[in-house]
């Protein structure tokens, strides 16, 4: 597995990371069992970034992590800032404290590798005050690093603008191409890691999806794809379901030959210099193993990364909801 610095903070992260929120079974039942499995397949497959939140499964996915005993030389990520009381309005030292504080115990450790602020409210960030906050609780020891998980290349920047934030955490992939313009450059020139979420678009960059494809009512992609729940950008990247799928079938008349389109989708971030690690949540170990296998794949060439990037402004951008 090939590695990348992950901005300021140092570490060394496999390129294809694991994303867990499914191991909080917010995608449909995920089972203690199937949990070990995959992260099992993490470890034999050298994946060292593993991403989790305290509202997965209700600290769910963080217990999970917690009891798997094979942990050596993981770097394990997690977010404060969507559990009462402090989303939307509690962002409080002590509120932040108290969060982080069920993390640690939950992961079942002294110190966070990384802490994330977790898509709080635009206005939090531009305020400014969380980011001290965090700049204190990081002195106190709570976690070495500490980052943001954001939802549009606005918040992104609003985040550069404060120098204790070592990571950003993107929406980014082939149907959500913005970030390449100014985000990743800003980020890049700071030394700030770039984690990308939602490689896949939910599963509609796998191409396995058909406009008549049904998920379980607990499944965000039943309940959110039009973002009655919450941000619609965080469900199939915010396009209509049916256009995304038709939108998939064309894109898989752009990839190599024998590349199959979800480890295109993974290659096109990898290509991307200032990207340090992709997380991708899995429900099978053997999607896992098909993730790595894109970090084997050659670069694309030059010329089709312009194609994409012509594709994506007439075709895919017209359709995409919510802040970009």
């Amino acid at each position: 597995m090939q590695r990348r610095l992950l901005g300021k903070t140092g570490y060394e992260v496999s390129e294809i990371g694991l994303g867990c929120w499914q191991l909080g079974g917010d995608f449909g039942p995920v089972g203690d069992e199937t949990a070990r499995q995959i992260l099992g397949k993490a470890r034999s497959l050298e994946v060292n970034f593993w991403d989790t939140a305290d509202v997965y499964g209700d600290g769910q996915s963080e217990s999970r992590i917690g009891a798997f005993t094979d942990k050596k030389g993981v770097i394990i990520a997690t977010k404060v800032g969507r559990a009462n009381p402090l989303f939307p309005k509690g962002y409080s030292r002590k509120n932040v404290k108290e969060s982080l504080s069920g993390s640690l115990k939950r992961l079942g450790v002294d110190t966070l590798d990384l802490a994330q602020l977790h898509t709080i409210p635009t206005a939090v960030m531009a305020d400014g005050e969380i980011f001290n906050i965090m700049d204190d609780l990081r002195d106190e020891g709570l976690m070495r690093h500490y980052g943001a998980s954001v939802e549009s290349v606005e918040e992104g920047m609003i985040c550069l603008r404060h120098e204790g934030v070592a990571t950003l955490q993107i929406i980014f992939n082939l149907f959500r191409q913005d970030a390449v313009t100014e985000l990743l450059p800003k980020a890049q020139s700071q030394n700030v890691g770039i984690i990308v979420r939602l490689p896949l678009a939910s599963g509609l960059l796998s191409g396995k999806y058909s406009k008549d494809t049904q998920f379980t009512a607990q499944d965000h992609r039943n309940y959110n794809r039009d973002g009655k729940a919450f941000f619609v950008g965080e469900t199939f990247s915010g396009l209509p379901f049916e256009k995304g799928v038709e939108l998939a079938d064309e894109l898989r008349n752009l990839a190599p030959k024998g590349m199959p389109l979800s480890q295109f989708a993974l290659r096109w971030l990898l290509d991307q210099e200032a990207v340090s690690t992709i997380i991708a949540g899995v429900t099978t170990p053997a999607q896992l193993e098909d993730n790595v296998e894109a970090s084997k794949r050659d670069p694309l060439e030059p010329e089709l990364i312009e194609e994409l990037r012509d594709w994506y402004e007439r075709k895919v951008r017209p359709h995409v909801r919510g802040h970009i």
